[in-house]
């Protein structure tokens, strides 16, 4: 098997890790840390699937970075984001090394810690790059602001699907909810809870649960919604365990970093089928091109598509198959 970019440049000698603890910075759960010290690692992670698959694997795991001597930033999607984390390195640790793919945006990142630090030593391997530096308050500006309302009067993060704007899919799915709505109903990816209002001014509602893997987005659904009928599930909503519900409402995730995955929607699929009562009832927006009438199909009785554009495209799913 080829050797990660971190094993790499530590093995080779490039790389020299300082005494004192490390925290690795939202690694996927098949991120190589095989090269690292256990006893001094702890992963900081608030995707909540990754999160638990290193605590299965015994690692101390914390939403929140540490001081450490070392803070290992593993490159997400988001930009703002990914110069949040290296902000947060330098401010809680000694020595900041920054990993990532190129697909994921590092070579900028590079590029821009170039610009104010000078020469930087770097491996590029494995269509990525990991670089390194003693920290530094250069990037104090990268930091993220405090979460806050966008001019669609919602208040999202650095880091969240949808951060910008209402994202066109869900305004979709809200037109095309009824009137009246089951009394217990659930939203799985609830994000940062847009379709968390339109929900519950449907006539019939008593509780919704939110249920949401990315911590980021939970804590801005906390702000955005303020309803005692509603509770917040920070949890893998393809493998929650909770109460039978009568109703849910879906958009769920396709990519998995910047390839898409269909198999994600699938998967959300098949757990609200496993969520709702005999009689339950779901409605859900996909992408048009993705194909989930036949995951539908097998996991309800009744599939109707109620509405779409040259998009999207909605469906209704009634009596899931036991």
């Amino acid at each position: 098997m080829s050797q990660s970019r971190l094993s790499t440049a530590l093995e080779d000698g490039l790389l020299a890790l300082p005494e004192g603890q490390i925290a690795v910075m939202r690694p996927s759960a098949t991120y190589d840390v095989s090269a690292l010290p256990r006893d001094r690692v702890t992963i900081v992670h608030g995707f909540y699937p990754d999160y638990a698959a290193w605590e299965s694997a015994g690692y101390p795991v914390a939403q929140e970075l540490p001081r450490a001597t070392v803070a290992i930033v593993v490159v997400p999607r988001a930009k703002a984001l990914a110069r949040a984390m290296v902000a947060a390195a330098c401010a809680n640790a000694d020595v900041v090394i920054v990993d990532g793919q190129k697909t994921d945006g590092v070579d900028s990142l590079f590029k821009a810690c170039r610009k104010s630090l000078g020469q930087l030593p770097t491996l590029t391997k494995g269509h990525g790059r990991i670089f390194w530096f003693q920290a530094t308050d250069a990037f104090a500006d990268w930091a993220s602001p405090p979460p806050a309302k966008g001019p669609h009067g919602y208040v999202t993060t650095a880091g969240v699907f949808s951060d910008g704007a209402v994202d066109a899919g869900s305004a979709l799915l809200v037109d095309a909810l009824p009137a009246k709505l089951p009394h217990r109903m659930a939203d799985l990816g609830a994000g940062w809870g847009y379709l968390a209002a339109p929900v519950l001014s449907r006539k019939g509602v008593t509780s919704l649960d939110l249920i949401e893997a990315e911590a980021l987005a939970l804590d801005c659904a906390r702000r955005n919604v303020d309803d005692p009928r509603v509770s917040f599930h920070w949890a893998d909503a393809t493998r929650f365990q909770g109460a039978a519900y009568d109703g849910i409402v879906i958009n769920p995730p396709f990519h998995v970093g910047r390839a898409s995955d269909p198999s994600l929607g699938r998967a959300f699929i098949q757990a609200a089928a496993r969520l709702l009562t005999p009689s339950g009832k779901l409605w859900m927006v996909a992408n048009r091109h993705l194909p989930y009438e036949s995951s539908l199909t097998e996991s309800f009785r009744n599939v109707d598509t109620i509405g779409g554009n040259g998009a999207f495209k909605i469906f209704h799913a009634t009596r899931p198959h036991r």
